[in-house]
């Protein structure tokens, strides 16, 4: 079948708490962003996989707290300023050491909340601060633990009506069976998917799908699936 060119139109994430899949892989973390603000400190770290919906909590938990969101580089020494703050990436992202250490003790001062969102525990990140390292791993830190099949079910439903796509519960069921276990992987193969849907003009079908997996090398071992 002769093949569409495809342009990579951006699609808008649901990012409101409505469309937050609460499962028992992230229940403590959707409990950490519902307990604020009883926080134990004023700081907390959220760890979690790629994709694992740690923007997405952090996204709620602004809108909860009225906090700003901003990536980990932009904490630097002439913006660093009291109010609750949500960090991203800490551990994926070059930091001002000093910047943080000083918000860190800001926070305690002026009474603010932070979040840091990493996909690594604090025990992990390269800080050469001693001061720093030393603050970074007395926090509260809280896990998202890998997804089991409920979310991962939800999480392809969520992918896919992020594109403005329908498919059958079957469907998502014979991804969720063959399919990598990750967040990241979801979101990575409704994008082949949907790419692949367009590219072909057909609908979403279990066909497409198997195809599309047998396209993938890291799914080359389903190749001779043939189940209807």
């Amino acid at each position: 079948m002769d093949k569409q060119l495809v342009l990579a139109l951006p699609h808008v994430p649901a990012l409101d708490a409505e469309n937050f899949h609460v499962s028992a892989c992230n229940e403590a973390a959707v409990r950490l962003v519902g307990d604020w603000p009883r926080w134990p400190g004023r700081a907390c770290v959220l760890v979690g996989p790629a994709g694992s919906g740690k923007s997405h909590l952090a996204q709620i938990w602004c809108e909860r707290a009225g906090a700003e969101r901003v990536d980990a580089g932009a904490i630097r020494g002439d913006a660093v300023r009291a109010g609750h703050v949500a960090i991203e990436d800490v551990d994926r992202t070059p930091l001002d050491e000093r910047a943080f250490f000083h918000l860190l003790n800001l926070s305690k001062e002026q009474g603010f909340d932070i979040l840091l969102t990493a996909r690594t525990p604090p025990g992990e990140w390269d800080v050469a601060l001693p001061d720093l390292r030393s603050r970074f791993r007395s926090l509260s830190v809280v896990h998202i633990e890998p997804p089991d099949d409920d979310l991962l079910r939800a999480l392809l439903i969520k992918h896919f009506a992020d594109r403005q796509l329908q498919v059958a519960p079957d469907l998502v069921a014979y991804l969720v069976k063959r399919m990598e276990r990750s967040a990241a992987e979801a979101e990575a193969l409704v994008s082949e998917i949907d790419r692949a849907a367009l590219s072909h003009q057909r609908g979403i079908s279990k066909s497409l799908v198997r195809a599309v997996l047998q396209t993938l090398p890291r799914y080359a071992h389903h190749a001779e699936d043939q189940e209807c």
